[in-house]
């Protein structure tokens, strides 16, 4: 599913660590060092490259590790991209609004990307998993901060949802920014 705007957003249903595109966004831990979810997906699949990337990050400008909603690149490692662009989602919480580290995280990983001339871009459902951030609201905030910050380089912005369930989510958020 695609959009008519200026940098078309498609919504695919798959793992996102087999797409062809130039970045690939990592919903990260503050570490940088890998974990589970789609971040142990794509150092897995992405190689040591990536892991030795991270440790020279953390071993010169985040020694402390990255901060929820900013995001860094890396080498692509083995993965069918040229970069990685690592961002931290926030832990949701019910009794904290924390929608402005969300979309931070979009923002930046865009912000990013754009900034190293990538063209087309594939993120995850940050947030989503582990971290528990309801899809619903997630796929909300996603789609509503792609489709107001991106803009050329980029080209296409491509979510890359893991099951059926995110996928529909994202699609109805979708089609509600549109309206």
């Amino acid at each position: 599913m695609s959009t008519p705007s200026a940098v078309p957003v498609t919504l695919v249903q798959g793992d996102i660590t087999q797409q062809s595109v130039d970045a690939i966004v990592n919903a990260a831990n503050s570490s940088l060092l890998g974990g589970g979810g789609v971040d142990g997906a794509i150092h897995r699949r992405g190689g040591p490259e990536i892991l030795a990337a991270c440790r020279e990050l953390r071993a010169s400008r985040y020694g402390k590790g990255l901060r929820t909603g900013q995001a860094v690149a890396t080498t692509a490692g083995r993965l069918d991209a040229r970069w990685v662009v690592h961002t931290v989602g926030p832990v949701w919480s019910g009794t904290e609004d924390r929608t402005a580290l969300l979309e931070s995280c979009y923002r930046e990983a865009l912000r990013v990307a754009a900034e190293l001339g990538a063209r087309t871009v594939a993120f995850p459902a940050v947030s989503t998993g582990i971290y528990g951030w309801p899809m619903d609201d997630g796929a909300r905030i996603a789609v509503r901060t792609i489709l107001a910050e991106a803009t050329p380089p980029v080209e296409e912005v491509r979510f890359v949802l893991f099951d059926a369930q995110a996928h529909l989510e994202f699609r109805k958020a979708l089609a509600e920014a549109l309206g």
